[in-house]
């Protein structure tokens, strides 16, 4: 589980290419895998270990009928040169990047701190909230996904800040 912020961001805003999609901020916690290779979250000196501890993403989303939160995080071809990705991206062939950002979580609270800086200076946008079931799936050939399903697909949408996605709040 965790929660997507989709925003009115271009790509380039937050460090990718120009490619068409959904910038979302995604705040996620998962015990099996830690795809924030840069980052020490609980500080143990050990970068592989903190998928559990909240952490953020960038994410370019599409629209995927393969999942049935029909929206999955864009993916690539790892041989395509052209694509650009932030430094801070965990190596995967899709639009994603481990950014950094601290999280903060106090009771039934989540916070994230985003630097104006890190998303050029852009302090007029939209966003929506969104908490969601994702999934990475590494089946298929080289660990990437499979034709049946995406790398890291949206499959269910618990609920809707907004009610409809209008992406009606604006950053204050």
């Amino acid at each position: 589980m965790g929660y997507v912020f989709p925003t009115s961001l271009k790509p380039t805003d937050v460090g990718f290419g120009d490619t068409e999609g959904i910038v979302a901020l995604a705040l996620t916690s998962h015990p099996d895998f830690d795809d924030t290779p840069l980052w020490d979250e609980n500080t143990d000196r050990n970068f592989a270990n903190d998928g559990i501890i909240w952490h953020p993403h960038w994410v370019i989303l599409t629209e995927d009928k393969r999942v049935e939160g029909g929206l999955a995080v864009k993916q690539f071809d790892p041989k395509d040169t052209s694509v650009v990705l932030p430094p801070t991206n965990p190596g995967m062939p899709m639009y994603m990047d481990s950014p950094g950002f601290q999280v903060i979580t106090k009771g039934n609270t989540i916070k994230v701190v985003v630097p104006d800086y890190r998303m050029n200076h852009k302090t007029d946008f939209s966003y929506d909230g969104v908490t969601a079931y994702m999934q990475v799936n590494t089946g298929g050939e080289g660990g990437h996904g499979s034709g049946d399903k995406p790398l890291l697909g949206v499959y269910k949408v618990y609920s809707v800040a907004s009610g409809n996605l209008s992406l009606p709040y604006k950053v204050k």
